[in-house]
């Protein structure tokens, strides 16, 4: 059986470089256009052709992008579209992942390598659709979030394509991401790449006779998905790709979730006895939001769901971010991410795993000793005996 792809996501070359560094098999990201995070910092050309040699190293996969909801004026410039596309294919990239059914039959027209997957937008939950793409040619089909583990089941059995599903990462209220509310609210089209999730802002709420209920504030958004204890099943499964949504969340982020699920990966193909709530403890610490399983159980109930926005807590633990190491003086220098003090305890977050660290002594580029580290992405050093690579991350221990 093949082995079963841990795919991420990056937002920049420099998250894509720790995403791959903790374990990534595949990388998907977007470009400047035709991407549906347009507020994430999107791929030109060269910085997509960069990302494919950087891939390389590590024996891995880039997939962009193109998942827009396309409008006429999306696709006025047929040409365009199609220049793009075969600039992918020249770049490299393994495959474009879209969710518009035109633009999968413009870019088979062009391109004969570049692999196709079919975007979750589509809203794919059954078999007789999937055969339906295999007629285009489609490699790989990412199923609805909203396919519990049973559809999931069930489908892999006959699907005449690779399957994809997601394991982790935010959750839309709206089937699919297909929601309005955005475009309602503020003008910004969620489906073009401009959702401002409106979901999670605070709002009053009224009963029939517009007589406001309580003083709480009311949110209606989804908990974030979590699925550490259903990989086996999956793999069992046969599906093809594991992913991990977040192309707008933070390095020290990606780094936390990925290597646990990389690590859970490993030792289940190792045949390793697994301790679930290690890998849930680790993932805590980089999660701000409640999590759950989502659909995977079948229909969902109030715990799946964010009704106070009070539940979520912003995370302070990422401390600095490690830049360079000077083996010869045992001098680590780190970037500076959230305030911290000195003489208490840091954990280190490596793609080799984590330990623990004291920092007795700490100084700035000025030579001044630095006991509380509280300015902005300021580079400070201290000494250890550790050997750091620059991946590397410190958070303080609470």
């Amino acid at each position: 059986m093949k082995r079963i792809e841990l795919l991420a996501p990056a937002g920049n070359l420099e998250r894509l470089k720790v995403a791959l560094a903790y374990g990534a098999d595949a990388i998907y990201l977007g470009g400047i256009k035709y991407s549906l995070r347009a507020r994430a910092s999107n791929f030109t050309i060269e910085n997509i052709r960069e990302a494919v040699e950087v891939a390389k190293q590590y024996n891995a996969k880039i997939y962009v992008t193109c998942n827009i909801v396309a409008h006429n004026s999306d696709l006025n410039d047929l040409e365009e579209f199609k220049k793009y596309i075969k600039e992918l294919e020249a770049c490299g990239v393994t495959g474009i992942i879209v969710s518009d059914l035109g633009m999968i039959d413009i870019a088979r027209s062009v391109v004969d390598k570049l692999e196709i997957h079919v975007s979750t937008q589509l809203s794919l939950m059954n078999s007789e659709a999937i055969k339906l793409l295999k007629e285009k040619n489609v490699k790989r089909v990412v199923l609805a979030r909203e396919c519990s583990l049973k559809d999931i089941k069930r489908i892999a059995k006959v699907s005449p394509v690779e399957l994809e599903v997601f394991i982790h990462g935010g959750m839309c209220m709206a089937i699919s991401g297909k929601c309005v509310l955005s475009n309602y609210m503020t003008n910004r089209d969620a489906n073009r790449g401009g959702c401002a999730q409106s979901c999670r802002w605070f709002y009053n709420l009224y009963d029939e006779n517009k007589n406001l209920v309580n003083d709480k504030l009311f949110t209606f958004s989804s908990r974030d998905l979590q699925t550490i204890k259903y990989i086996k099943k999956l793999i069992k499964y046969g599906v093809a790709s594991l992913k991990i949504e977040g192309r707008m969340k933070s390095e020290y982020y990606l780094a936390t979730i990925i290597s646990q699920y990389r690590r859970l990966i490993d030792s289940i193909y190792n045949h390793k006895k697994i301790k679930y709530n290690d890998y849930i403890k680790e993932m805590l610490k980089a999660e701000s939001r409640p999590t759950s399983h989502g659909f995977y159980k079948g229909k969902i109930t109030c715990n799946e769901q964010i009704f106070d926005k009070t539940a979520e807590i912003p995370l302070q633990d990422f401390v600095a971010r490690v830049l360079d190491y000077d083996k010869e003086k045992k001098i680590v220098k780190i970037e500076q991410r959230n305030n911290f003090t000195i003489n208490k305890p840091f954990e280190v977050l490596s793609p080799s795993g984590t330990f623990r660290l004291e920092i007795k002594e700490m100084w700035n580029n000025d030579n001044e000793k630095v006991e509380v580290a509280k300015h902005a992405k300021e580079v400070l050093y201290f000494k250890s005996d550790y050997e750091f690579s620059e991946f590397d991350m410190l958070r303080q221990v609470k």
